[in-house]
């Protein structure tokens, strides 16, 4: 082996501690961007790979720096602002993203925007009005 490869082979091994942790990660969070709308519980993710919630929840705040719930709260309030912009109705879009009630919907996209869902809903469409 050249030192090339050694030094390679060292700062993989320093970044990728274990190959498995991140797969595990990367497969949650996939599920996670593909299935946002649905009710996603920390117990039915562990489900679906052979790990605890707790040390899921550890890994993947070391590897995204947030919990699979800020993530999904995340994903769900971008694809809402996606439907908002696209004209969908407030009450459409918050059950379309997966959340169960209105007003958890609109305290959460305010505090993740600044704005409430259908101030943001009037300002986009008033801007695709201008354009």
């Amino acid at each position: 082996m050249t030192l090339y490869q050694l030094k390679l082979n060292e700062l993989r091994n320093t970044i990728y501690d274990n190959e498995s942790q991140i797969n595990t990660v990367i497969f949650i969070r996939n599920y996670i961007e593909t299935h946002f709308e649905e009710n996603l519980i920390l117990d039915y993710l562990t489900q679906m790979q052979p790990v605890s919630k707790y040390h899921l929840l550890r890994l993947f705040k070391k590897y995204y720096g947030q919990t699979p719930r800020q993530y999904l709260i995340d994903k769900r309030i971008e694809k809402a602002k996606v439907y908002l912009e696209n004209g969908m109705s407030v009450t459409e879009t918050c059950f379309a993203v997966g959340f169960e009630g209105l007003g958890s919907f609109s305290a959460l996209f305010k505090t993740k925007t600044g704005k409430t869902p259908s101030t943001f809903r009037k300002e986009q469409l008033s801007r695709s009005k201008l354009n």
